[in-house]
């Protein structure tokens, strides 16, 4: 769902600073406030419990791509891919849950993505194969439970265009694309880490939704 743009592919420019990449850096913690939002609403309607973990992954995707785009340290790779796959499975097993009608089990989404971690760590691109294997099914198994509950099309079809237009600006934004320009305060992969979380934030009502399916 959120594997469409690749970070070592981007625009921006890398400083000698202590941030690598300014833009994509603070854009970042869009995660980590968006987070935050998904939180303090669902104290509204008395739903933390049910969405913390989710707030809680997103947050880490947030601080995984600020630690990669900011001091990029060796280990920056392992740091953004783990909580965007964790978070990518998370969804998908949320799925399954309330299309099976059954309660979703931490091990669903953690096992996986457990199991990915030497993939991640050794050989980078399978692991950024395996990250879009996992976002393909995260975004089919919730186009299938918004088309099984109506009342989660709304916020589902939000959240997919916006994504789309993220992730468009930024590949268009990519080295070598139409939209990049390298000293630009705007940056296409800024961009999508603004509207990737904004998605992730208007989803995250339907995060444990239990329902009933509608057939035929």
């Amino acid at each position: 769902m959120m594997g469409g743009v690749l970070a070592d592919q981007q625009c921006e420019r890398a400083t000698d600073g202590p941030w690598t990449e300014p833009v994509a850096a603070s854009t970042s913690l869009a995660f980590v406030v968006c987070a935050l939002v998904i939180v303090l609403l669902a104290r509204r309607t008395g739903s933390v419990g049910r969405v913390l973990p989710f707030a809680m992954l997103v947050a880490g995707v947030g601080i995984g791509s600020f630690v990669e785009h900011g001091p990029d340290p060796v280990w920056s790779d392992v740091a953004h891919d783990l909580p965007l796959l964790a978070t990518l499975a998370f969804l998908g097993a949320d799925a399954v849950a309330d299309l099976s009608g059954r309660s979703r089990s931490w091990w669903w989404w953690a096992v996986p993505t457990i199991a990915l971690v030497p993939l991640v760590v050794l050989a980078p691109r399978p692991g950024d194969l395996a990250q879009g294997v996992v976002a393909v099914a995260a975004v089919l198994l919730t186009v299938e439970r918004a088309r099984a509950f109506p009342e989660l099309r709304p916020r589902t079809a939000w959240a997919l265009g916006l994504l789309v237009v993220g992730a468009t600006a930024g590949t268009m934004a990519r080295e070598g694309w139409p939209l990049c320009d390298p000293s630009s305060p705007w940056q296409g992969h800024g961009l999508w880490h603004l509207l990737a979380a904004v998605a992730l934030l208007v989803l995250a009502p339907t995060v444990g939704h239990v329902g009933r399916a509608v057939t035929g």
